[in-house]
């Protein structure tokens, strides 16, 4: 999680500067978006419904409990954002780590609020490793991403009022909002399989900021390219923004050629997905047939984190 610490000063008579820290935790290693060289065609197209994976679920990783914005490199992006009454935005400002161009200090910004009600929205995500995502934030409502990947997001609103007189302190705990799932594969990846597809029925890549929940539930499709080599196991990840709290999902998984033509198809039906967890899938990915699967549930989720400065 991160923790936010905020302090609204005095300007001008009517101005104020906020000052922010954004302090991150827990963030999962990002998926390695590397080629691997195709070795060889598949000549048949196999499609096989099955459910022969083992299902578990899982808490994020943790490092430290809260760690400074400088320092925790596993967040890439800081946006914040002011609302007025009327929904205008009045302040928007993006910082992303690689480019020290946006920023002095990242995890510090600073801006001019005239005396009023506001609704404060910040969000942390991660990024790939081309930083080619492409976020979009609305408003305390609206808020996505419009390119390839979700990724792993935390993210807060909050209300501030804006008086004459002392500095206003504030303190503002943004909390992950996404799920997560990792698949991997019991059995070695083949010459000719050079992606994973996966495909959500439902869920979404665009979220409510103020709730945390997706905006749009119809599902989407992720296609990763595995960092193992071949003849070795694979592990990839996704990330998603699930309807509520709790919700069952059919995925279907797909190992694809380079022409990304799908070889070997196989369908989980019902998958449990829980925000702030992982769900984690391992299996026999590239052979064709069926088994029995179980679900095994870790019920403890994760601490809450809170420091005010």
């Amino acid at each position: 999680m991160f923790n936010i610490s905020l302090r609204l000063n005095k300007m001008k008579g009517l101005f104020f500067t906020a000052a922010v820290a954004l302090l991150a935790v827990s963030c999962s290693n990002e998926i390695q978006e590397k080629e691997e060289k195709e070795i060889q065609a598949p000549v048949a197209q196999v499609r096989v419904s099955v459910s022969d994976f083992l299902v578990t679920h899982e808490d994020f990783q943790n490092t430290r409990a809260v760690e400074d914005a400088v320092t925790y490199d596993k967040v890439k992006a800081l946006t914040l954002a002011f609302y007025d009454v009327e929904g205008t935005e009045i302040y928007k400002a993006e910082q992303v780590r690689s480019d020290n161009t946006t920023y002095t200090t990242f995890g510090e910004f600073e801006c001019e609020l005239p005396i009023g009600a506001y609704t404060l929205v910040a969000i942390g995500r991660g990024a790939g490793s081309n930083n080619d995502d492409v976020f979009v934030l609305t408003s305390p409502t609206e808020a996505g991403y419009t390119s390839a990947l979700a990724r792993e997001t935390l993210a807060k609103t909050q209300d501030v009022v804006i008086k004459g007189g002392s500095p206003v302190d504030l303190s503002v705990t943004l909390e992950r909002i996404c799920a997560k799932l990792s698949i991997v594969s019991t059995d070695n990846r083949p010459a000719g399989v050079t992606k994973i597809r996966t495909t959500y029925a439902t869920g979404g890549k665009s979220f409510n900021p103020t709730t945390g929940l997706a905006t749009v539930n119809t599902g989407f499709s992720v296609v990763n390219n595995p960092s193992s080599a071949v003849g070795e196991p694979i592990t990839v990840t996704s990330y998603l923004f699930l309807a509520s709290d709790e919700q069952d999902i059919d995925v279907t998984i797909e190992a694809l050629d380079a022409n990304e033509n799908a070889l070997i198809t196989k369908v989980i039906s019902g998958l449990s997905f829980k925000r702030n967890r992982v769900t984690k899938v391992t299996g026999s990915l590239y052979t064709v047939g069926t088994s029995s699967f179980s679900i095994q549930f870790n019920t403890d989720w994760l601490d809450t984190y809170e420091a005010t400065f």
